[in-house]
């Protein structure tokens, strides 16, 4: 028989069989191969026998010949060996003067590097800008700082840490972030980031919580302020509230926010002043320093001083007030244009007024000339002349002729345009002042140019929003006589659209604009001025992320709102609004009375009572149901005799006669020849000359 110095003994096999499986179990373990190895240092057995099952073979290598012999520690192999089974012992020395040495078995050397989130970085960042601007109060510093540290796509963590610093001061730092907010938002973080920011705060208001006793009730005050200050639309407290688990902390800041601040008489000056105000200055009371500045600058002429003044001002985001009414006071003080016009050259010069903020202010006074030709006739001719100086003196950006005009000429709009504007800032002056609806509606159709109807609404409405709350009433009003009397729902539409589109710059100058844009809205859709499809129809029409789509978003939600009829006809006080659903109930009664037997002469005095002819039309509809539903047809004569006054109008008639043909089909429900009836009445107005010749076509299209 062979010698078996060649092969494997029975033994041998085992030895091998044991070898190979702690060698997968080695490769499957959860533990490091150095690790899990070092745990099982064994000898080799002696006198070349196998080792009991489950040892590691480490150091034991098989020869050629088939014995068991001790290798290299680190398994460079010997002579006749397989070499290193695994690479179990890397604490081991290399020798460099091995002749098997191999440079690529040296250890890996790691180089220490700390890896750095950039997110971190910049929440360590903000905090110095926050200390700082709470020790300096300095807001175009802070605005600075923030632009120049970059990373704007982590502005929403600026805010809360903003906020959650100010949370364990004193109500000074809290006013201070309050005030930094509204002074960031849209030139530094964008109103979306304002959002994200707010939430991400609401998401937190559970941890800060455990830290600040009282965080819902100063967090609702924070969200209340952000609202109030037009940084925040209140669409954003609905859709948060969705968002967040209604069990959380987040959810009882918004309801705080809700009832204990929005929901409050005269919530806007409580919420304003509810830290003290110490360092918030509203946009009123800053456009009364920087009109009192100038007119002592005026007076001294020290440039210096005035550029001084300008800068403790702190409102960098603001400059454009400094020149549009630096601007005015040289028109309204002729002696003083070369004062004004070497102010804002030095000031520019400085960089105290930034490029865009000097071509913003005279953008936004080449937008208010008509206004401003009432009280100054020559502002277009002067203005005129300043911007060509201001160009060529280097101090306006040459861009504010092709923002404002074309073919490099200052825009100048079409003469009729300006006259109808000019005429209609009397007529509306003469409303606010008068209260006569139909005198106002002969003034406009006197004019004779219905394509500037929209004109005629947004100046309306802007207007208003700078008056007290009876002129707003008064404006919601006319705009439902108007519609009753001369103007397309189109009319209606495209004059919010041209508010709606100007409500950026109109925020300017009235600080509650986007609130007030959004109840007239809101209101025409009450008063079935608008339907709530003119809204969709609206938002179509500007731009998504604008300051006017979130307008629209706002009114929708108002009108979304529990008993919102009743709520929004009160919102400028009450007046006229609620006197329309007060008028229905006398109109009813009246009419009941007159049917019952009463005298025609007392009725028409009573509807010239109700002092509400542009809702004439009420009178002649519920006439008419009375007609049908009494079988009698007495009421025809109390029409005749209103129209034989002139007490209802031809377009009063119409619109009522309108009004019953749109809502035929219901009323055929409980008056089953409604049609028939309402056939008959129909020839006897058109004989009488009650009716528009335009009745049929305009019922049947809907319109009026």
């Amino acid at each position: 028989m062979a010698s078996k110095e060649g092969f494997l003994t029975n033994e041998q096999r085992e030895t091998l069989k044991i070898a190979s499986q702690n060698v997968e179990i080695l490769s499957s373990s959860p533990k490091s191969p150095t690790s899990f190895i070092s745990e099982h240092h064994v000898k080799a057995p002696a006198g070349g026998k196998a080792p009991t099952a489950g040892i590691a073979v480490r150091h034991v290598r098989r020869s050629h010949s088939g014995k068991f012999v001790r290798v290299k520690k680190e398994g460079g192999g010997g002579k006749g060996t397989w070499g290193k089974l695994l690479d179990a012992d890397s604490e081991s020395p290399i020798d460099r003067n091995d002749p098997n040495y191999d440079s690529g078995e040296e250890p890996y050397q790691l180089v220490g590097s700390t890896i750095t989130d950039p997110l971190d970085e910049y929440k360590k960042a903000v905090v110095s800008i926050i200390e700082e601007y709470f020790s300096t109060g300095d807001v175009a510093l802070a605005a600075s700082d923030l632009k120049e540290l970059g990373s704007s796509e982590y502005h929403s963590y600026f805010i809360k840490r903003l906020v959650s610093i100010a949370l364990d001061r004193h109500d000074k730092e809290k006013e201070m972030a309050s005030v930094l907010l509204s002074s960031l938002y849209a030139d530094v973080i964008s109103p979306i980031q304002i959002r994200d920011g707010f939430f991400i705060l609401l998401e937190s208001a559970d941890d800060l919580a455990v830290d600040i006793l009282d965080a819902v009730d100063i967090l609702a005050l924070f969200l209340a302020r952000a609202v109030v200050d037009d940084i925040l639309p209140p669409a954003f407290l609905t859709r948060a509230k969705k968002a967040l688990p209604e069990s959380s902390k987040g959810v009882q800041v918004i309801q705080t926010a809700e009832k204990s601040y929005l929901s409050a008489p005269h919530h806007a000056e409580l919420v304003e002043r509810r830290w003290g105000g110490s360092t918030h200055i509203t946009v009123e009371e800053m456009k009364k320093k920087i009109a009192g500045l100038l007119r002592e600058y005026v007076e001294s002429g020290d440039t210096f001083e005035a550029c001084r003044c300008i800068r403790e001002l702190g409102v960098s985001f603001f400059h454009h007030e400094v020149v549009k009414r630096a601007l005015i006071l040289a028109m309204e003080i002729r002696t003083s244009e070369p004062l004004i016009m070497k102010l804002l050259k030095e000031a520019a010069e400085e960089g105290l007024i930034s490029s865009s903020q000097m071509v913003k202010g005279f953008s936004r006074l080449a937008e208010t000339l008509d206004d401003l030709a009432l009280d100054i006739p020559s502002a277009n001719t002067l203005f005129e002349s300043l911007v060509p100086k201001a160009i060529s003196e280097g101090w306006l950006d040459a861009s504010f002729l092709k923002s404002s005009g074309e073919d490099g000429g200052i825009r100048v709009e079409d003469e009729k345009v300006k006259r109808y504007k000019k005429e209609i800032v009397a007529i509306i002056h003469e409303y606010f002042l008068s209260d006569d609806i139909p005198e106002l509606i002969r003034s406009l159709e006197d004019l004779g140019v219905p394509q500037y109807n929209p004109l005629f609404l947004k100046k309306l409405i802007t207007l208003a929003m700078d008056r007290k709350n009876r002129e707003k009433e008064m404006a919601s009003v006319l705009l439902s006589a108007l519609h009753i009397e001369i103007f397309s729902t189109e009319d209606i539409v495209n004059g919010f659209v041209l508010l709606l589109e100007s409500a950026e710059d109109t925020e300017l100058d009235i600080l509650d604009a986007s609130n007030e844009l959004a109840l007239f809205l809101a209101r025409a859709v009450i008063d079935d001025v608008l339907a709530p499809l003119n809204l969709e129809e609206i938002g179509s029409k500007l731009p998504q992320n604008c300051s006017g789509s979130e307008t629209v978003r706002m009114a929708q939600s108002l009108i979304s709102a529990r008993h919102a009829g009743e709520r929004i006809l009160r919102c400028w006080g009450g007046g006229t609004g609620w006197a329309v659903e007060d008028a229905k109930d006398k109109i009813a009664k009246l009419l009941e009375e007159y049917e019952s037997g009463g005298v025609v002469s007392e009725a028409c005095q009573c509807i010239r009572d109700l002092g509400m002819p542009f809702f004439n039309h009420e009178v002649v509809k519920k006439a008419l149901v009375m007609a049908m539903e009494k079988k009698n047809d007495r009421m025809l004569h109390l029409l005749q005799e209103c129209f034989n006054e002139g007490l209802i109008t031809i377009n009063q008639m119409t619109k009522g006669f309108t009004r019953i043909k749109d809502g035929l089909d219901d009323l055929a429900l409980d008056i089953p020849n409604a049609r028939e009836k309402f056939s008959f009445y129909v020839e006897h107005a058109q004989e009488k000359g009650w009716l528009l010749p335009s009745f049929g076509s305009s019922a049947a299209d809907g319109s009026h």
